[in-house]
């Protein structure tokens, strides 16, 4: 029971590290003011279409942490094994830790300096996104909300993650855009590059994680 309890909490600070490292990423996309992520494309969407209807007092976050609950909801009924601790931590700790990279980051003023730097911030933070998503999922500790939505399908179809990463990422800006949300060129940069990148770190991670925690 012990070395349970152990492997558990070495399972959390590992997809802490990963959750971490992943909204370094998530920071630097959005200090490039190239476009919102996919995800957050289909919440303005939904949150125009939420204040449109009188309920003005919603906020972004809100309408945020309110689907984030929904696709919750729906995986408890539908498949409970994939909510876990974990889980909840990303969704309350997501926003605290973008916070803190953007008030590290701000003195570069990446978002009013020439396209150049813009375009390396917005790969370089794709990249490192992706990198650490795949420490969350390899942590087996739970997954972020929004993430789960590939991983599930992924599972479910057997089909390779990233090329699934990619056709959620599109249904979510389709989705979005058609709700009234706006995207960028970043928006879609991100879109593409995400599940690949995301593919390819996936064995490394598993290593990493592996390595630290003994099944």
């Amino acid at each position: 029971m012990k070395k349970d309890y152990k492997t558990w909490f070495l399972r959390l600070v590992i997809l802490f590290a990963g959750l971490t490292v992943a909204h370094l990423g998530v920071t630097l996309f959005l200090l490039s003011n190239l476009g919102a992520d996919p995800f957050n494309v289909l919440i303005q969407g939904l949150h125009r279409i939420v204040t449109s209807a009188g309920l003005s007092s919603f906020t972004h976050g809100m309408v945020h942490m309110a689907v984030c609950f929904l696709i919750i909801l729906v995986l408890l009924a539908a498949d409970r094994s994939y909510i876990k601790a974990g889980t909840i931590v990303c969704m309350f700790c997501g926003g605290p830790i973008i916070d803190f990279f953007t008030w590290v980051l701000s003195p570069l003023r990446i978002g009013s300096a020439g396209m150049a730097v813009k375009v390396l911030a917005l790969v370089l933070g794709c990249v490192i996104l992706a990198f650490g998503m795949t420490i969350v999922i390899r942590s087996e500790a739970g997954t972020g909300p929004n993430d789960l939505v590939a991983v599930v399908i992924s599972d479910k179809t057997k089909k390779r993650f990233g090329i699934v990463r990619v056709i959620v990422d599109f249904v979510f800006v389709l989705t979005g855009f058609l709700l009234g949300g706006k995207f960028g060129p970043g928006t879609i940069v991100c879109a593409f590059l995400v599940g690949p990148v995301a593919d390819f770190c996936m064995p490394f991670s598993e290593a990493v994680v592996r390595k630290f925690v003994k099944s």
